[in-house]
Order: C-alpha cells, then structure tokens, then sequence
C-alpha cells in the first residue's frame, strides 16, 4: 500500500524478482505526499550532483533522492542541479520512475478496511477486494500528529498553514514544535518580517550537527537561531504549553518554563501554527490486524525484519520503518531506506518464494577478508548512509566465510546467533558527548581508533550471538580507509587473533 518513494522502491526489486505484487495508491499519482510538503517547497535532502567520483555507488552516497533500480535509472540529479531541490522535482522524478521501473501500480484506488484471512490479509478497497499472502504498508504519514493541549483547536496545521509568508507579516506568531518544519516556517516568517517569532516544545533543541541525525534541527536554518541571541525578540522556548484560548481576535497563551523553577507566563500572539509532525493513521485496520505501536505511539513496532511484533505477515517501508533505528540512521528518508527496502524485498523472496538470501563466499585468512572488508567500507554507499545500522555479516562457513550484505545489524545477530563465528561490519561515529563538535580533541592513533569522532569502520566478532571482540579503524578526513599502519595491518592483527 502506497506509491510513494518507498512502495516504489519495494515494488522495483519485487518486479526484478518476478514477484506476484501490486502496489494500490489513493491519488492519481506517485509521490501525493511531495505535491503538498514541505510547505516552502525545498527539500532538506542533498542533491550533492557534482562529486570527483564517476562510480555510480560512490555517488549515491551524496545524492539523497534517487531510488535505486537495476538497470540505473532515471536519477534524481537529472530532473534538479539544486542543493536543496525543489518539491515538484521530486514529484516528477518519482512519476518517470514508476513509469519505467514499476509497471504493476492501480492508481486512484482508496483502501477501505484490511482485514486477516487466514494466514493473509484481505485489502478492501472502493474497486473490490485484494488477496495477498503478505501486506507491506508504505504509505507515509497518515495524518498530524496532534498535542494534547487545551485548545490546540485553535491552532493552524503545518499542513494548512499559508506558504506565503507575507501572511505573517508584522505579526507575533508562536509555532508549537522544535523540528525541521517548525523552523522550515519559522525561517519563512523571520524572512518576510512576521514581528516576532517564538517556537516552543518542553524539549530542548536538537541540532543535525550535533547528533548526524538528519532529521534533527538542520544548518541552513541557523540564521533563526543566530537572530535568537542577536535579541530581535525572536525565540526558542522550553516550555509546556498548559492552554490556548482566544481572546479579541487574538490568542492567549499559559505556559510553564522547563528549565526555570516552574515559572509559569501568560503570552499573547496573533497566530499560533502546530507543527508537531505527524503519526500513521491505523483506522483501516480492523481488530484482526491491528499493528502494535512503538513507544512514541506514532509508528509501528518492529521486528528486526521490519514485520509488525504482532501481526506475522504485515511489513512496513519507507519511513513508517523507522523504529528499529529511531533517529539514529537514515531510515526516515529516501536516502536510507532505500537500502532497507533492497534488503526487505530479498528477505521476502526468501520467505515466499524460496529464493536463498544472496551471498558471497570470502577467503577465511586474515588477508583476505581484511581485503573484502576494506572494500566494502570503502566503496558501498548502504553502509555509508545507514550507519550504525546495516551491516555486512560475515558467517564461517568451513574454510570461508559467508558474506551477506546490507543487514540490520540486529536481525544479522538474531539470525546467525547459533553460529560459531560472526562479524559484522559497519560504519559508526565515535562517542557522542563532546561539549563542542567543532573542537574535538583527536588521537590519531590507531590503538586508540575507538576514540575516533568521525564516521569510520568498526568490525565485531560474535560467537554464538556474544559480542567478544570489536575492533576500530581511525577516522579519515576523505573517508578512505587503505592506509598500512593506520588500516590495512590493525584489521589483519585483528583477525589473526580471532582465529
């Protein structure tokens, strides 16, 4: 369910599977969400075009919005030279990518109600009903995510709130929310002269700086931030917002600082604007299927191989799939979960249709697989993107290892927990509690590898599921780990050791 980027993703390796599947989307069209959002119309996904690299693999590292296909194509930088492109780029590349890669898509096809049969799923929709053995829901957000706040009624949805900026002109507006699209608005607002500008949420703010996470506050809307302490009265506020109500046209606001003894203010704007995110609408499941929710109650509940804890068969892709690595990797965006969904769909052709996970066969000498690691980490764009999260497992098998790529380290380690000997291979930061990630005092040092600030390689040694060694090669300013002393010789010294 969905054609957005996700469930075109997922249908692209079912079609190249030759998969009985079909992909059912409400609108017209692929993409609906993008026709819509952001608001002001440019993504914060990069569009790095022009890299020194002419490996297609290496360059997917810096292109955050193509999806992947075999054969390549079409390619995002090819509709937007754009940094930050455009929305309507995206709704176009999405349109030419089904249109070439994902032919088994009903469009204009509204689900009603999903219900158990058996050990599937029946899909009620306005044109009949749909079978399948196994459901995979990738339609994006289902509708906001709404505060309990008295009188949140008052507030404008970010789904509703004017794009034109020229609507808060001269006026004193505050936007409930910390993220991305209260400081999307936010920025839109200070631009075009709203009078003041206050953004509140009990939290305080996270910086994509501060914590690699991209979905976190980022860097092009720091000059909000700097006109915060430059005193032009626009703020950023820790604060519980207690009630809203409207008096004489306007809007009155009780709160209660975080971080200030409990004091409590009354505050009054001319608009109040929620931008608080939005959550996965479970309405269409009947009693019979309904997902268990993550903690946050606004995604599902995953199994290591992104099926529902609950319900055997029911999967999920794209960004509903995040719960696994929840504001760690990538995978609330095209760039990261695309790779999940190359690894889901063969997951499902093992499942249904019996076809073995796919795998390579590596050397068991330490020279052998340092070579096969440090190729990996060096060239794959998978592991690159969705650090600390997918991993390569290598399984002794005889005198060879097994290699299967592009893992959730978790579901590696689930998987092969009865083996003997496990590595895992990933890319991973180092320690996150630097008081400024500007300064960070470095070691390079390759004994002190794991001290290492910037993304670098980090392989594990399980045996029967039991972390019992790991060992860290030391960051590198180009991320390119083939030097002798600091990469080559710890990783066979490694391995010599485990042997």
């Amino acid at each position: 369910m969905g054609a957005g980027p996700g469930g075109l993703q997922l249908g692209h390796w079912l079609q190249r599977a030759g998969a009985d599947y079909l992909v059912v989307d409400r609108a017209d069209a692929p993409g609906a969400f993008f026709e819509r959002f952001p608001r002001q119309r440019r993504l914060i996904s990069l569009n790095k075009a022009h890299v020194r690299s002419d490996d297609p693999e290496r360059k997917l590292r810096w292109d955050w919005n193509s999806l992947l296909s075999d054969p390549a194509g079409p390619l995002f930088p090819e509709y937007s030279d754009d940094y930050y492109p455009h929305a309507d780029d995206m709704v176009r590349y999405l349109a030419d990518f089904q249109t070439r890669q994902v032919p088994q898509v009903r469009f204009a096809t509204t689900v009603r109600k999903v219900r158990r049969d058996g050990a599937g799923f029946v899909v009620e929709t306005d044109d009949g009903c749909v079978s399948a053995e196994c459901l995979v829901m990738a339609t994006g957000w289902g509708k906001p995510n709404v505060p309990d706040i008295p009188g949140i009624g008052h507030a404008v949805g970010y789904e509703d709130a004017p794009a034109d900026g020229a609507a808060y002109r001269g006026k004193r507006v505050l936007i409930i929310g910390k993220g991305n699209s209260a400081f999307e608005m936010a920025h839109r607002m200070m631009l075009d002269q709203a009078e003041m500008v206050h953004l509140a949420s009990p939290n305080p703010l996270r910086l994509s700086w501060n914590t690699k996470h991209p979905g976190h506050v980022r860097g092009q809307y720091g000059a909000l931030l700097d006109n915060y302490q430059f005193k032009t009265l626009h703020s950023v506020l820790d604060c519980t917002i207690d009630r809203i109500e409207a008096v004489d046209g306007a809007f009155r606001v009780w709160i209660t600082y975080t971080h200030a003894q409990g004091e409590q203010e009354v505050l009054d704007y001319d608009m109040v604007v929620r931008c608080t995110g939005f959550r996965m609408d479970t309405d269409i499941f009947d009693d019979s299927c309904r997902p268990s929710m993550a903690p946050n109650g606004r995604i599902p509940a995953l199994r290591e191989d992104w099926r529902s804890t609950d319900i055997d068969g029911l999967y999920f892709a794209g960004t509903l799939a995040q719960a696994r690595d929840f504001q760690r990797a990538s995978s609330a965006f095209i760039d990261g979960f695309r790779y999940n969904l190359r690894t889901l769909s063969r997951i499902l052709t093992e499942r249904y249709l019996d076809i073995p996970l796919p795998h390579e066969e590596v050397k068991l000498d330490a020279e052998s697989l340092t070579d096969a690691v440090l190729d990996r980490v060096n060239w794959s764009s998978a592991l690159w993107t969705q650090f600390e999260y997918l991993c390569d497992a290598l399984v002794v098998s005889g005198r060879k290892f097994r290699r299967y790529e592009d893992l959730p380290e978790d579901y590696a380690i689930t998987r092969f927990g009865d083996q003997e000997t496990l590595y895992t291979v990933s890319l991973r930061w180092g320690r996150a509690d630097h008081p400024d990630v500007f300064a960070i005092e470095r070691h390079p040092a390759p004994e002190r590898a794991a001290e290492s600030a910037f993304i670098h390689p980090v392989v594990r040694c399980y045996r029967f599921g039991r972390l019992v060694a790991e060992q860290h090669l030391l960051e590198d300013l180009l991320a390119e780990w083939r030097r002798p002393d600091r990469h080559v010789e710890p990783l066979q010294a490694f391995f010599r050791g485990r042997q």
